[in-house]
């Protein structure tokens, strides 16, 4: 395995839960000023916010539980089951940010706003996907671990 890959993947991830919470804070400041060219934002400032912000921290959970899966693979040890419940955990929390984007659909119709609902969706499945292949491995790790 590629170390020097996991450990920037890693370093990466830590620099985008620190700028991630610093954004998601700064949502009603950054917000009120978009509100001066952006109609939609002027409108619905309040409520955007509130949607914008309870994304930003379903994302950042999703950060967080990367972060945690990543220190196992740096350990050497991904196959356990507390990365199974991170998957599990990430994957509900891209189908809460997917059905926030829908709510928000209404108040600012973009593309953008759909390709989060899509990505979000699929990623979602995505983890819930990759959480039972990582309890198969677990598993059978934990079978072979008991065979003499």
């Amino acid at each position: 395995m590629n170390m020097r890959l996991v450990r920037f993947t890693k370093w990466l991830l830590d620099v985008m839960f620190v700028v991630g919470i610093g954004i998601t804070v700064g949502i009603p400041m950054i917000f009120y000023v978009i509100g001066g060219y952006i109609e939609a934002f002027r409108k619905y400032y309040l409520i955007q916010c509130v949607l914008y912000m309870l994304s930003g921290v379903l994302a950042l959970l999703i950060v967080a539980e990367l972060r945690k899966m990543f220190a196992t693979v740096l350990k050497d040890q991904a196959f356990v089951w507390e990365n199974a419940a991170s998957l599990k955990r990430m994957g509900k929390c891209s189908f809460l940010i997917a059905l926030l984007s829908v709510v928000r659909l209404p108040l600012a119709p973009t593309p953008a706003t759909a390709v989060v609902i899509i990505v979000f969706s699929i990623a979602g499945l995505f983890c819930f996907v990759l959480c039972q292949v990582f309890e198969k491995a677990i598993q059978y790790k934990e079978e072979n671990d008991l065979t003499i």
